[in-house]
């Protein structure tokens, strides 16, 4: 995977945009190579987050062995003595004498010198309180080891938290796991012709992305605060690189939204100039939010953060979201490079000529198809609030119904499975 870099000094007419899928894998790479280190979480604390280590067993599974049934842990042939009780969470005394039996529930360890644990539904008592009947040929409890061996790896680093491996860490026998620290994002919105309040008017739009992005950052495994949502930030390059440093200071990505471009009031450029940070992608070919951008700055402690723009129609910033920080924030975790899933279109998704297109598409699950949306320009979001993600049209080709193409989904909400 290439993972250079140049100079923000370097305008956009200098280079050519990196080709979408080449943007993805290089964003992957800086994150990985910049991972975030390792802390130290209770299990109750950890859903969402990335194991930093290898998960592996502190004991055998079962670590002794177990009944599977309800009935009776025999010795021998019957019929047989009742010669006592074992419960779930008891230690029983062993079996020494044939012809001896213990009520045994389900869950509980078997005794030593059990020859057959005899379910109850198949036994019988005789007039003078033994017990009979005839045992199945195979053994009604769960062996020592039989789910993983003590010091089993069951899960590699990178493994995703969720409900199930938290639960499985517990049977473990592990009170805390060693995850990676979630990254801790920022975000800065640009423009002085934003309102945050109220309708549009006078020329004035309003902040759609201010409450929106936040909410796409948490859902990627990010610590996002109220506070660290800045905006408008004013139409000024002095304004524009204090926002940064100061952003920069706490957060391991700031995103930013608008002034990607070379407008009259972008300063986004020539703020990170100063700054003094490296484009690691500078536009990508991507229909629509081709003039996205990631760009990482090393601060005086040496540590890596990244600066994620965002163009400033919303459409167009989600694109930039699932291209570019998606990825990066996978890397910064740990975890394995994305992959996408595919399905198979149901009706037509044109191409958009040398650039990639990422149309949105609602999907439906149970045929496997997708299929395009409606009101899908790159300044809208009502076609989004529909959508389950993107469907990849690859440069130079359109979609037919019938094709299997990639999709890029939108992001779950924490411990959620991908399609």
């Amino acid at each position: 995977m290439r993972t250079e870099t140049a100079p923000a000094t370097e305008g956009a007419a200098a280079s050519l945009p990196a080709g979408w899928e080449e943007a993805r894998s290089r964003v992957y790479a800086v994150g990985l190579a910049a991972a975030l280190p390792a802390v130290e979480r209770p299990l109750a604390d950890i859903d969402g987050y990335t194991l930093a280590e290898p998960l592996t067993t502190r004991t055998d599974l079962p670590a002794f062995p177990t009944s599977s049934v309800d009935g009776w842990a025999v010795r021998g042939t019957g019929p047989w003595r009742v010669v006592g009780r074992v419960l779930a969470g008891g230690t029983p005394a062993p079996l020494t004498e044939d012809g001896t039996t213990v009520e045994i529930a389900t869950g509980a360890m078997v005794p030593s010198g059990t020859t057959a644990v005899l379910r109850v539904e198949e036994s019988t008592r005789t007039a003078d309180g033994s017990v009979d009947g005839v045992p199945r040929s195979g053994p009604e409890w769960r062996r020592p080891g039989e789910e993983a061996a003590a010091g089993e790896e069951l899960l590699p680093a990178g493994t995703p938290v969720d409900p199930a491996v938290i639960g499985l860490a517990a049977s473990c026998g592990h009170d805390t796991l060693r995850v990676r620290r979630q990254p801790r994002a920022a975000l800065l919105v640009f423009g002085d012709e934003l309102l945050t309040a109220g309708p549009p008017a006078a020329g004035r739009v309003r902040d759609a992305l201010g409450p929106t992005v936040p909410s796409w950052l948490r859902r990627y495994g990010c610590q996002l605060r109220p506070a660290d949502v800045v905006g408008p930030v004013a139409d000024t390059l002095t304004d524009h690189v204090a926002a940064l440093r100061t952003a920069l200071t706490h957060a391991d990505l700031v995103c930013t939204t608008g002034g990607t471009m070379h407008g009259p009031v972008d300063h986004l450029h020539p703020a990170l100039a100063e700054l003094g940070a490296d484009y690691v992608v500078n536009t990508v070919a991507v229909r629509p939010g081709f003039p996205m951008l990631l760009a990482r700055v090393v601060g005086d402690d040496g540590r890596v953060r990244f600066v994620a723009g965002l163009p400033g129609n919303p459409q167009s910033a989600v694109v930039a979201l699932v291209s570019l920080v998606a990825p990066l924030l996978t890397g910064l975790v740990g975890r394995a490079a994305p992959v996408l899933p595919h399905v198979t279109l149901a009706e037509p998704v044109p191409g958009r000529g040398d650039h990639t297109h990422l149309a949105l598409v609602r999907l439906d699950r149970v045929a496997g198809t997708a299929r395009p949306v409606q009101h899908v320009g790159s300044a809208m979001l009502r076609g989004l609030s529909g959508a389950d993600g993107f469907a990849v049209i690859r440069p130079g080709s359109t979609g037919a119904v019938g094709d299997r193409v990639p999709v890029v989904p939108l992001p779950l909400l924490p411990g959620e499975r991908a399609w």
